[in-house]
């Protein structure tokens, strides 16, 4: 099961070693310099093979976000870790290693093609949210239950899968089985399924299958009605109303009122928590309303400033790349000519004007780059507007009604101490006729302490409702914030990213320029 045994000291993922592994695999020759010269972004790397390198632990990959094929293959990896950033993954290759346990794969759910071959696993498992795979192969391990297969039919989109070398493939039914519970699979162990091991496996395992075709149409079904109600939570968070759309704010106000139970008690008390609770839902549902309604004006603001700066910047690179594009097909012609010419004073003409061009295309694209961020600048000002507007609009409505929750909640605590006075007073004249328990006709001991236990509850009341406001509105302007500051932050980037690429390229044929002119005159 272990790879070939390697005498070289066991070596770790550094940045010695992705920056060489990055030059060798990227663009050469002229590319290469160039991209060299403006520095090496690993989040733009594509793919990335660090195989055969004696790697013990894997590493130092989070910049790595754009990766979507690495190879890690023939090495002495132990432990599947450090991937969690490279979630645009397509293939992996762990093959040819030391791993035991199918682990730290969560993140990459776009993995299509998987090979863990040759290592020591003897569980297939830990693979749920791999819902993409299209090819596994985890021949050549330790997998000795046959019945483990059968973790695989939750990839629908599995066609090819290889086990060879494994214990499982001794067992006498070994492909009838797999052909049976995997029913979609094309490829097994390197060969095509043939239709006659196809029908061989529906009719031996013909009852078995559709019982479980039941139980997991069963599940099926469970989990689409919890994936519906996830993301049903989710958009009420995304509005900052979630648990609004009911009785959960009023239920939170008398769970943690110690009081609540005993008050509950007195005579009426009940008709008026009923008639609280319905008046305070309904402002409950009010909110909730409100924040699903603004949420999706929200989000079409903010869809409609990412389509406006995706245009603005589009129509910039577009005008930018022309430029270039007429800049180079002249810079060869011109190269070209300096190039053959033998009269050095011709030569040193061509030079300078070939200068002036360089001079002149730098201060052209570094115009157009000004005019986008003037550009950028009135858009992002704008939506900084619009998305004040609209929070702010959207708090003070909610601002309201809270304020309406809170005097309905003071209606209440008049209308509960009032029935509490009442039944004290007809407690002391012992003219009370409903039979109250023990611990409530504690609380008519006196009167302060009847006063003391409906203030507690009343303030307990204020208190989450307080809270809750102050949640919402804590989180709803803390999104905003952020919002705007990525978007003010990503700007800066993008700027700072394009300045880099006009200069290294100005450099570039500069370079080039003076290359020429050294060679003539020596």
């Amino acid at each position: 099961m272990n790879r070939l045994f390697d005498t070289a000291a066991p070596s770790v993922i550094d940045e010695k070693m992705l920056q060489k592994a990055v030059e060798e695999q990227g663009p050469q020759g002229q590319a290469g310099r160039l991209a060299k010269k403006e520095g090496i972004q690993y989040n733009e790397v594509i793919q990335l093979c660090l195989e055969l390198r004696n790697i013990l632990k894997i590493g130092h990959l989070w910049e790595f976000t754009s990766l979507t094929k690495l190879q890690l293959n023939n090495n002495i990896i132990e432990k599947i870790q450090g991937l969690e950033k490279l979630t645009n993954l397509v293939w992996l290759d762990l093959s040819f290693n030391n791993i035991e346990v199918i682990e730290g794969l969560d993140s990459l759910v776009k993995l299509q093609n998987l090979s863990l071959f040759n290592n020591r696993i003897s569980v297939i498992e830990n693979m749920d949210t791999l819902e993409n795979l299209q090819i596994v192969s985890i021949g050549n391990n330790l997998i000795s239950q046959l019945d483990n297969v059968i973790y695989l039919r939750k990839f629908k989109e599995l066609y090819t899968l290889n086990l060879a070398g494994n214990p499982i493939c001794q067992e006498e039914n070994y492909k009838i089985f797999v052909a049976a519970y995997l029913s979609d699979l094309v490829y097994l162990d390197y060969r095509l399924l043939d239709e006659q091991t196809r029908e061989k496996a529906g009719v031996d395992y013909q009852y078995a299958l559709e019982e479980m075709r039941l139980n997991e149409l069963q599940e099926q079904k469970e989990m689409e009605a919890q994936k519906i109600t996830e993301q049903e939570l989710q958009l009420h968070k995304d509005a900052f109303v979630e648990l609004l759309n009911g009785p959960h704010l009023f239920d939170s106000m008398f769970a943690d009122d110690a009081d609540a139970p005993k008050l509950a008690c007195l005579p009426g008390v009940t008709t008026l928590l009923d008639s609280y609770k319905t008046q305070l839902v309904a402002l409950c549902m009010q909110m909730f309303e409100a924040g699903l309604t603004q949420h999706a004006r929200r989000q079409n603001e903010v869809e409609s400033f990412f389509s406006c700066s995706r245009e603005a910047v589009a129509d910039n690179q577009q005008k930018a790349a022309q430029i270039a594009a007429d800049f180079e097909r002249s810079r060869r012609q011109v190269i070209a000519e300096m190039q053959k010419a033998t009269d050095t004073r011709l030569l040193e003409a061509q030079a300078s004007k070939y200068s002036d061009e360089i001079s002149q295309l730098c201060d052209t694209l570094m115009t157009l780059e000004l005019q986008l961020v003037d550009q950028l600048e009135d858009i992002i000002k704008d939506f900084e507007r619009n998305i004040s507007d609209l929070v702010g609009g959207f708090t003070e409505y909610i601002q309201g009604i809270f304020a309406q929750c809170r005097d309905l909640e003071n209606h209440h605590h008049e209308k509960l101490l009032e029935i509490a006075v009442a039944t004290l007073d007809r407690v002391a004249k012992n003219e009370l006729e409903e039979d109250l328990p023990d611990d409530v006709r504690m609380l008519f001991v006196d009167k302060d302490t009847l006063i003391n236990a409906v203030s507690a509850s009343h303030d307990t009341h204020l208190l989450k409702i307080d809270n809750r406001e102050d949640e919402l509105m804590m989180r709803i302007n803390s999104w905003m914030s952020a919002l705007i500051k990525s978007i003010q932050d990503e700007e800066v980037k993008r700027n700072r990213k394009r300045i880099s690429e006009i200069h290294n390229y100005v450099d570039y044929v500069k370079d080039q320029l003076e290359e020429i002119l050294l060679e003539e005159h020596q």
